[in-house]
């Protein structure tokens, strides 16, 4: 079994597929769409202003064992 990913554009019900020179001339298979939708409003900047503060050490290096966790170690 293989699998294809293929760029497609929908047109009126019609699949419009992008490069379809590459496509194999006969095929099935599954098709998913994913929905685009618009994204909602922006947050504004400083919503959270004030509920906590960032500590000194924040950008430090992390401890070498949270490093070696990180690794898999």
């Amino acid at each position: 079994m293989s699998f294809l990913t293929v760029e497609a554009e929908f047109d009126h019900g019609h699949v419009l597929a992008k490069g379809a020179e590459s496509l194999p001339e006969k095929a099935s298979g599954l098709l998913t769409i994913l929905d685009l939708a618009p994204m909602p409003q922006l947050r504004p900047i400083g919503l959270a202003q004030g509920l906590f503060t960032v500590p000194e050490d924040f950008n430090d290096p992390l401890p070498e064992d949270v490093m070696q966790t990180f690794a898999g170690k």
